[in-house]
């Protein structure tokens, strides 16, 4: 998948609410590397055209319009205001957040989804392995990955989903690629809980 980054990013309007796809169908438009990066980049506040997320992915015009169309039927992107001469409307995110849920017929979209998402995530702590040393120690302190086994009841589950989702809210609230404090940097937050089901019960 093609990372270059351009950034020819437009400030879309301050958004709210939530995308939530749970139809696996809507889980299936979604299992495509071109359409993730789609997505990472406009929930992050900005506003392209198809041809600048053309150059984002490496993809063609005509192959990112067929992207796009794919996603605005389920919602997850629409067309933003006309800019200039109006020849071409760019795109932008539907809402603020865009999460998913699974079933088993949405099982092999999930696994793209995740395979993607995992790769990113290795990609971006293999760059700050190389970088790390050069940093400030409150940044070094930053980076880290931790997987940890909890043992709850389902009233603690939920409190604890709860809580996590707080947190996040709390810093992800009217901060994005284009509306956040001078100064700010992004990092990477990936937050997954998954309750085990036994081998032999899958």
């Amino acid at each position: 998948m093609a990372r270059a980054r351009t950034d020819s990013r437009h400030k879309s309007p301050r958004l709210t609410g939530e995308v939530r796809i749970t139809d696996p169908a809507g889980l299936r438009a979604l299992a495509h590397p071109a359409r993730l990066t789609i997505v990472d980049d406009l929930y992050q506040g900005s506003e392209r055209t198809a041809t600048e997320l053309a150059e984002l992915t490496g993809l063609s015009p005509s192959a990112m319009s067929y992207h796009l169309r794919a996603l605005e039927r389920w919602g997850v992107v629409v067309r933003g205001e006309a800019r200039g001469d109006a020849r071409e409307r760019p795109w932008r995110a539907a809402a603020r957040s865009l999460s998913v849920s699974s079933d088993s017929a949405s099982a092999a979209a999930i696994d793209v989804i995740g395979a993607v998402y995992s790769e990113q995530l290795r990609d971006e702590f293999r760059r700050w392995a190389l970088r790390e040393k050069h940093e400030s120690k409150a940044w070094r302190d930053v980076g880290r990955m931790r997987r940890s086994y909890l043992w709850l009841t389902e009233a603690e589950a939920k409190a604890f989903s709860a809580e996590l989702e707080a947190v996040l809210e709390k810093y992800v609230a009217d901060r994005d690629a284009v509306h956040h404090p001078s100064g700010t940097r992004r990092i990477t937050c990936v937050v997954a809980t998954v309750p085990e089901v036994p081998a032999h019960d899958a």
